[in-house]
């Protein structure tokens, strides 16, 4: 049952013989009535507060719950960023791996090609080689046969002269 300051007020009591004193009852009546309001009245300014310090507290934990959504969204991104640049990354990776790949097969056929031209001139060179020896000794030869042939024109012509004299 609750009392109000009003009622405590309004309050009568029987009065018997041997009881006690009215004035003394009604002081003591006021007195406690006066605190019960003031008692009252902190009641209502405590549950005012208390409902702006719950509507605070509402603030803030709406507050820390968009923060964490906030923190999980700008997480994910962040996640979702890094994957995407870790994929990217990979691909640049391969594309550069394969490209080198690539380059370091081409440089391989292009060195086995290269040694195979090598490998041609230096034939082409020994057969040139024997094809101008050959040469040379077939000139030889007809150089040899040419002073050979000299050689006995001027015998022959000699020859000739002293038959001419003898003549």
């Amino acid at each position: 049952m609750t009392i109000s300051k009003i009622d405590l007020l309004n309050r009568k009591f029987t009065k018997r013989v041997w009881g006690y004193a009215p004035e003394e009852v009604d002081q003591l009546m006021g007195e406690v009535a006066e605190m019960l309001g003031v008692v009252a009245e902190e009641r209502k300014n405590l549950i005012k507060k208390v409902r702006r310090m719950e509507a605070s507290v509402d603030e803030f934990r709406q507050r820390d719950e968009t923060l964490r959504d906030t923190l999980m969204s700008t997480q994910k991104m962040v996640d979702d960023i890094k994957g995407g640049a870790q994929r990217e990354a990979q691909l640049i990776l391969d594309e550069a791996r394969s490209k080198a790949e690539g380059m370091v097969q081409q440089g391989h056929n292009r060195l086995a090609q290269l040694y195979e031209d090598i490998e041609n001139l230096k034939r082409q060179r020994s057969q040139f080689e024997i094809q101008l020896r050959g040469l040379l000794e077939t000139h030889l030869r007809v150089l040899d046969s040419e002073d050979t042939a000299a050689s006995r024109l001027e015998s022959l012509e000699s020859k000739l002269k002293f038959l001419r004299k003898a003549e």
